[in-house]
């Protein structure tokens, strides 16, 4: 159905016009569109906004992408409008535009009482098929293909084109020792054992963010796959304009800042994700952190720019906070760098002077009002408290969220949600959980960390058993054939 067509009905008279939007449809989008729909009362819709219809082995690109389910919801409350681009959000109505090639359609402006804003970030190249990255790219972009527009075919051929220049190249160059590049290492090392291939790290630890053993597991599991690891070293971006001559057999070489020389016929670059905050920067400034792109967030998921009034008494608060830090530190006589010092730093000191006379936003976890109690952020887009950027994250995130919601919708209309449930109770706060991850090492082994045990497994299969997922996404039994669709 298409946009225009999916505006009317979802306009028509006997819909209700109260409505909950939900952006975005990955993790946590659609866990929070699922409870809202099971949970919402009579008189109000949900509405699912994402712009899809819907680094892979070959042979399984079509497992990538998932249909949109809603049959599986009981709930009539619930629409969806995929394959529709959000262009702008203020504090109640959003403006959607259709991503169909050629279409004709106008925009759509859709009105709403509150908001979820599950638009996550934007992965590095290859991941990224909408190509949001700028400045120096991945070379696995190819230049010949035809632009994605949000469609499962596009999304096949795109991977199709990206698999054909990791086969041809002889040496592939990974920048990044996170988990996306530890796996593009192993994987392409695993399946193509003559290729050299090299991941370069900035830091001395691979997953810095996790337990040390981590770190060691996985490097061990790419000295075992023959990858050369090279840790503390940066790119010399400007070594990337040096290029082979035409028709030269001699590899293509890139260096270090060290000048150390790495062969790098393919760059792959995972130096980390940009967060997808640019509608809400748009819509207030304020509510997003110029230095980190994240958005601010209460512990109630609900996006956090003061009132003025509030504001300057959070100024002077972070003041005195901030000064009875430092005597603090300096009673304690601190080891690691005096007090007084300008390079010093303290978790809990605003990035910006808290003597700012400037309208820049503080330290989230002081503020206690908002100007946009209505709109809430999950995932990727959040700076929710040091938790980790994941998928189990955005959807525990986006529970807080739909339950807030439903807490402040029951709040509104003195009106029960659910049988048993006290929903007049103060919102629910987010708190992060403990470090989880798995990250595959090669086609069969993996390690793990989850409740601060580290371990290593060696069950993998070549399509990580997506039919999973598939299930998760409300496509139960379906089939290889299914999977095409």
């Amino acid at each position: 159905m298409s946009v225009a067509t999916k505006a009317s009905h979802l306009s028509a008279t006997e819909f209700p016009t109260k409505t909950v939007v939900v952006l975005g449809g990955s993790y946590g989008g659609s866990r929070a569109a699922h409870l809202l729909a099971e949970g919402i009362p009579q008189g109000w819709r949900v509405v699912l906004v994402d712009r899809n219809s819907y680094a892979v082995l070959a042979g399984h690109e079509h497992k990538a992408f998932i249909p949109y389910n809603i049959n599986n919801i009981t709930s009539s409350s619930l629409s969806d409008l995929p394959s529709s681009t959000i262009t702008s959000i203020d504090e109640h109505r959003i403006t959607l535009s259709p991503n169909l090639p050629g279409s004709q359609e106008s925009d759509l402006d859709l009105e709403y009482d509150y908001a979820i804003y599950a638009l996550g970030s934007h992965l590095p190249q290859p991941i990224d098929l909408w190509n949001h990255q700028k400045g120096v790219k991945s070379s696995l972009q190819p230049s010949a293909i035809s632009t994605y527009g949000g469609t499962k075919s596009e999304g096949i051929s795109s991977l199709q084109e990206r698999q054909k220049r990791v086969e041809a190249a002889r040496s592939v160059l990974i920048v990044g020792g996170g988990a996306l590049g530890i796996q593009f290492a192993s994987d392409i090392a695993a399946i193509y054992p003559q290729k050299r291939v090299t991941l370069l790290h900035s830091r001395r630890r691979l997953l810095p963010k996790f337990d040390e053993a981590m770190h060691e597991e996985a490097l061990q599991g790419l000295q075992e796959l023959n990858v050369r690891v090279i840790l503390g070293e940066r790119l010399d971006f400007e070594s990337l304009q040096h290029k082979s001559m035409p028709g030269s057999l001699e590899p293509r070489v890139v260096e270090t800042l060290s000048g150390r020389e790495i062969p790098a016929d393919l760059l792959l670059l995972c130096t980390g994700q940009t967060p997808n905050t640019g509608l809400l920067r748009d819509m207030d400034p304020r509510a997003v952190s110029p230095d980190t792109g994240l958005t601010h967030v209460l512990r109630t998921m609900q996006l956090c720019v003061p009132p003025p009034s509030e504001s300057h008494k959070l100024q002077a608060d972070d003041a005195l906070h901030y000064l009875k830090k430092l005597t603090l530190d300096a009673e304690e006589g601190s080891e690691s760098s005096s007090p007084s010092s300008p390079t010093s730093t303290h978790a809990d000191i605003p990035s910006t002077s808290p003597l700012s006379s400037t309208d820049t936003l503080v330290e989230s976890h002081l503020c206690q009002k908002t100007l946009y109690s209505n709109i809430f952020v999950v995932g990727d887009a959040a700076d929710a408290f040091d938790a980790i950027k994941a998928g189990h994250t955005s959807y525990y995130q986006a529970e807080v969220a739909a339950r807030n919601i439903l807490r402040l919708i029951s709040r509104n209309e003195k009106a029960g949600i659910t049988d048993g449930d006290n929903l007049d109770s103060e919102l629910e706060e987010y708190a992060p959980g403990a470090p989880a991850i798995k990250v595959t090492l090669g086609m069969t082994k993996s390690v793990y960390e989850s409740n601060g045990v580290v371990g290593t497994k060696n069950d993998g299969v070549d399509d990580l058993n997506v039919s999973v997922m598939w299930a998760a996404c409300g496509m139960r039994d379906a089939s290889e054939e299914d999977m095409f669709a």
